[in-house]
């Protein structure tokens, strides 16, 4: 059954009515629980998400280690999948809703028509390209030039940003996955960085200041 054009047009301003009603009629949208994987690497990936509302998580994994590589956010899309998606190969990140989320599943098949048919397709994902391109340079940035003090608590302030929370439910285990380090050594950071007054540990989670 085809999406109605009101349920989309807020979120894709820039497609003209010709380009929605070919997304309405081949799209679909799904409503997705936090904690969801939506891709995996190695997945060929036949659907391209765009999100709608809620936020995803993109990382790539080695040797049981994560590594964020960005999030995506409402109105946002995935590069990574995009790119793998046209060119039918396989996908290289993992994805996983970081909150309830609401997802615009556009079909590979079609996009591959669109991209050649409709100027604002490309244009939505050049914008995402630059996005996550600059994302990406400041994560290899970090890693290579960083201290984890300050990777950490710039990486707390964006969790805070995205979600909208001053307090954050995060596992010591889960940083350490998403910043590549060990959970000793984020404990131990936590502490300093709560020593200096930047954040709070409590029973509900970490307050950032």
């Amino acid at each position: 059954m085809p999406l109605e054009l009101t349920e989309i047009k807020p979120y894709l301003p820039g497609f003209n009515n010709e380009l929605l009603e070919e997304v309405a009629a081949a799209g679909t949208i799904m409503e997705v629980p936090a904690g969801t994987e939506i891709l995996k690497e190695g997945q060929y990936v036949k659907m391209i998400p765009i999100v709608l509302e809620g936020l995803v998580k993109v990382f790539t994994r080695i040797e049981e280690k994560e590594l964020l590589l960005y999030y995506i956010g409402s109105t946002q899309s995935c590069i990574m999948s995009f790119s793998a998606g046209i060119s039918n190969s396989p996908s290289r990140i993992f994805a996983l809703t970081e909150e309830k989320s609401t997802l615009l599943l556009l079909p590979t098949d079609k996009l591959n028509k669109w991209v050649k048919q409709y100027p604002a397709i490309n244009d939505l994902f050049y914008q995402q390209y630059n996005l996550r391109y600059t994302e990406m340079l400041d994560t290899i940035n970090s890693l290579l030039f960083g201290r984890l003090d300050q990777r950490l608590y710039a990486y707390l302030q964006e969790k805070s940003k995205l979600r909208g929370e001053k307090i954050l439910d995060l596992r010591h285990k889960q940083i350490a996955g998403e910043l590549g380090t060990a959970r000793e050594v984020v404990t131990r950071v936590l502490k300093r960085l709560e020593q200096e007054g930047k954040i709070k540990q409590t029973e509900g989670g970490i307050e950032i200041f």
